[in-house]
């Protein structure tokens, strides 16, 4: 149905910079809202950044001013550009898209990347 890989994760020193790459593919409405979301060990999933079809986006305040979500829309892609790396950013991170077909709300998760800051 729908798919969602997500590349670009690894290994990186603080204040470091990464860029991640979600590929959707499937049948996924044109108005929707993708997201980057992260889990780091022993806490909750959470969201990172999400923008919508039309451009909006929005950021947790942890990450406001050092990560940059964007997306393809002609591609089914969308990105993290991360700057400024953190050890606190050590998670593994997940793409996200989710909308609604008729009135049904239909949402799909890649399967994680690693981001892991450290010296």
């Amino acid at each position: 149905q729908v798919q969602l890989v997500e590349s670009g994760g690894g290994l990186v020193q603080p204040g470091g910079s990464l860029r991640l790459s979600c590929a959707a593919s499937g049948s996924i409405l044109s108005i929707n809202t993708m997201g980057w979301y992260r889990q780091a060990l022993g806490k909750q999933r959470e969201l990172v950044a999400a923008i919508t079809s039309d451009g909006n986006t929005n950021y947790a305040d942890s990450v406001k001013g050092r990560f940059t979500i964007s997306r393809d829309n002609d591609k089914n892609m969308v990105y993290l550009q991360m700057n400024s790396l953190k050890p606190d950013d050590t998670a593994v991170y997940y793409c996200n898209v989710n909308f609604r077909r008729f009135w049904r709300r239909e949402e799909y998760w890649g399967q994680g990347t690693q981001v892991t800051v450290s010296s």
